[in-house]
């Protein structure tokens, strides 16, 4: 198969350049917006019918969670914009559409892991837009289906593992918020599980149009951070302290746990538990 990767230099993107080395069945073409500009239908659709698309898998996302409440029109252009693009190609040249949201579309009020039915609630502009994404996916003709996930982190790009890992070896004690309850994600193993969904060979959107993937376990953002000093070596002492004493311009869910058991069963995912994928990512790191 023909594989488009969107926003290929972000976390999600860069791990199908490894992905790309093993699935040696497929070609993998690995945009960003230098290649390929996913607001501009003319240019996308040129992009899907001269390389022989079959499936996309649309990483491109604005995820700047902050900087979006200052621009929102930006936020709007790349996160609902550009799928609801990507969304008429794929339905135009009748390939697949996996389109990547975020557990940010919920407000975080429940204390149950979220099914993909529970009522969507973004607190933000962020989590607005990344919801009307889903919207345009859901409601156009494309064979599309949208996965969320939380608190990505990989090997490369920017991420709270290689923060931590950093500003633990420059200080002696970091303080670090445990009031947020959430499970964290390799994006390595996010990609494999996209990848098992397309060699599947299942129709997409034939039961469901959204699924929920995360690893397995559930963690704060302090047992995040006081595993990642742990896992590292690194010689830290990690402080507990409530959301409001690290107040930021947009309000995080306090609770936002996803339950993954229609991705697991509807294309038989097998999920590592998030300290084991987390080691993983840090001696991958290392090397």
């Amino acid at each position: 198969m023909n594989i488009l990767i969107t926003g290929a230099n972000g976390q999600l993107g860069s791990e199908f350049k490894e992905i790309q080395k093993k699935e040696k069945q497929h070609h993998f073409y690995l945009t960003d917006l230098e290649e390929l500009d996913i607001t501009n239908f003319i240019g996308v659709n040129k992009y899907i019918n001269e390389n022989d698309i079959d499936v996309i898998i649309n990483c491109a996302a604005y995820t700047a969670v902050d900087q979006a409440e200052d621009e929102p029109k930006i936020a709007q252009e790349i996160n609902v914009q550009g799928p609801e693009i990507l969304a008429k190609s794929a339905a135009k040249n009748a390939c697949k559409l996996i389109h990547i949201s975020t557990d940010y579309v919920f407000d975080g009020n429940k204390n149950t892991p979220y099914t993909e039915n529970d009522i969507v609630s973004p607190l933000g502009v962020y989590g607005s837009t990344k919801y009307r994404g889903e919207q345009m996916l859901i409601s156009s003709k494309a064979e599309a289906i949208v996965i969320r996930t939380s608190w990505l982190y990989s090997s490369y790009g920017n991420n709270f593992v290689k923060t931590m890992m950093r500003l633990g070896k420059e200080k002696e004690n970091l303080k670090v918020v445990y009031d947020q309850i959430g499970t964290p994600t390799y994006a390595y193993d996010l990609a494999l599980a996209i990848i098992s969904i397309i060699n599947s060979g299942k129709k997409l959107n034939r039961k469901r149009s959204i699924y929920h993937f995360s690893n397995h376990g559930v963690a704060s953002w302090y047992d995040f951070a006081f595993n990642i000093m742990e896992i590292a070596n690194i010689d830290c002492y990690i402080s507990p302290i409530e959301s409001k004493d690290f107040p930021t311009k947009t309000v995080r869910p306090f609770y936002s746990v996803l339950n993954k058991s229609n991705i697991i069963k509807d294309f038989d995912i097998k999920i590592p538990y998030w300290k084991d994928s987390l080691a993983v990512c840090i001696k991958r790191m290392k090397k």
